[in-house]
């Protein structure tokens, strides 16, 4: 069995498989809000995005900056092999 994950834990995880390479801290938490109607703080998305990755469950890339990021690179996250078990792990708990 992989590595435990909560009920948030695996709603940003299943987010950032379905946006794929477009997963960040902002658009997790709009698609989150549109999927759910569950009203998030940014902060909590990306505490969750990062204790993800430093489980093993995602891992990120930074994208060049952009004018209107003010020069600021963005992180992208996606889903590892392991994460992709949690979910199936998280599932079968439920089922």
């Amino acid at each position: 069995m992989g590595a435990h994950i909560g009920e948030f834990e695996e709603l940003v995880l299943m987010s950032v498989a379905i946006l794929h390479r477009s997963a960040y801290g902002l658009s997790v938490r709009e698609f989150l809000l549109e999927q759910t109607t569950r009203k998030t703080a940014l902060r909590a998305i990306h505490a969750t995005l990062y204790r993800l990755q430093t489980k093993g469950l995602l891992s990120s890339d930074l994208e060049g900056a952009t004018p209107t990021r003010g020069g600021r690179r963005k992180r992208v996250f996606s889903v590892t092999n392991l994460g992709m078990n949690a979910v199936r792990d998280a599932r079968q708990t439920r089922d």
